[in-house]
């Protein structure tokens, strides 16, 4: 209620009522003093009270009515000025405020017009330069990038293979150990099979993290769907995809995006322990949408052992604002992780 009688119509109406007052204790005070010295016999105290108040009554209902009437121009108009300035804090820079009459709120408009429009041409500024930079630097470390990775990969899998013969042979000594110690032979199994599962599965991820963050001639919908397809054969995730297919981004930017997917999935493959993960690709209005969540455990950003997950975090972040975006990741212990990209985006014809 104090917050409504701190409005801008509610003021309005104030100051028409405090004109009322002030004017009718005025006339009040005029008119005694006419009755006192010039005692003209119509005008009695009687009369005066009855003129006064009659006139505060009626003054006080058209100051209320002119009062709540002539503010509505001025707080739609604010309004719209708030509505402009939170389409800014969104990151949608194409929002325009209407100029349909002059003054100070205009004058407002017309200067929030003007920042929209150079937000707007710098998100552009960078996205181009973004894509001047990859052509300049894919020439030049194409190659080497791609043998690097292929040769990091190739000596990890050697690695985790050999981790995983040794639990092979682990676990036969144990199978040996039955007839002597069930039991314990059991809880060691147990143990083993565990830490295969763990090993594998740390395996899938750091290829996946691994892989080139290059789509080929392919576009960002179709690696994503090949990648997701990829993973499903090799894991027991339920993946759930919503990915439109009539997104034409710079081929940086969509570079940028696969890779940021590619980190999630890692992450989650490696530390969330998750069963079902959710993946959106969605074409809005003015923008591109990636939701990518999963059901994990999720963690806690407090705990020092998260440091390699929060650069890997870190890292995203980076990429999303370097093409424009804006990057907003939640996660608490036991309710999973969600990550939300929302990328400014232009049709073909615009970006001509």
């Amino acid at each position: 209620m104090f917050r409504k009688l701190n409005s801008i119509r509610y003021i309005f109406i104030q100051s028409q009522l405090s004109s009322i007052f002030f004017t009718s204790a005025s006339m009040l005070v005029i008119l005694t003093v006419i009755s006192i010295v010039a005692d003209p016999v119509w005008l009695s105290q009687l009369n005066i009270v009855l003129f006064v108040g009659s006139f505060f009554i009626l003054g006080s209902f058209f100051a209320v009515l002119i009062g709540f009437r002539s503010s509505g121009q001025l707080k739609s108009r604010i309004d719209d000025l708030s509505v402009m300035i939170m389409q800014l804090t969104r990151g949608n820079y194409r929002s325009r405020f209407q100029l349909d009459s002059e003054g100070e709120i205009a004058r407002i408009g017309a200067e929030l017009n003007h920042l929209a429009k150079k937000l707007d041409d710098q998100v552009r500024f960078l996205q181009r330069l973004a894509d001047e930079k990859a052509a300049y630097a894919e020439s030049a470390h194409k190659i080497a990038t791609i043998e690097e990775r292929q040769r990091l990969a190739r000596d990890l899998h050697d690695s985790v293979s050999q981790q995983l013969f040794a639990l092979t042979m682990m676990s036969k000594a144990v199978v040996r150990m039955i007839a002597k110690n069930p039991t314990n032979a059991k809880e060691r199994m147990e143990e083993v099979a565990e830490t295969a599962m763990k090993a594998q599965t740390e395996m899938r991820a750091l290829l996946l993290h691994l892989r080139p963050i290059h789509l080929s001639d392919q576009s960002l919908s179709d690696g994503l769907a090949n990648l997701i397809a990829e993973l499903k054969s090799k894991c027991e995730i339920v993946f759930d995809l919503k990915i439109d297919h009539d997104i034409s981004l710079p081929r940086f930017t969509e570079e940028h995006l696969f890779r940021i997917i590619q980190e999630g999935l890692s992450n989650t493959l490696r530390h969330a322990e998750a069963t079902k993960v959710k993946l959106y690709l969605i074409r809005e209005s003015n923008h591109i949408y990636i939701h990518l969540a999963d059901n994990g455990k999720g963690f806690d950003w407090s705990i020092a052992d998260q440091k390699k997950t929060s650069y890997g975090l870190k890292t995203m972040r980076e990429r999303s604002e370097e093409i424009g975006g804006q990057f907003c990741l939640r996660t608490k212990q036991g309710e999973g992780t969600y990550m939300d990209i929302r990328l400014p985006f232009r049709c073909e014809e615009e970006q001509a």
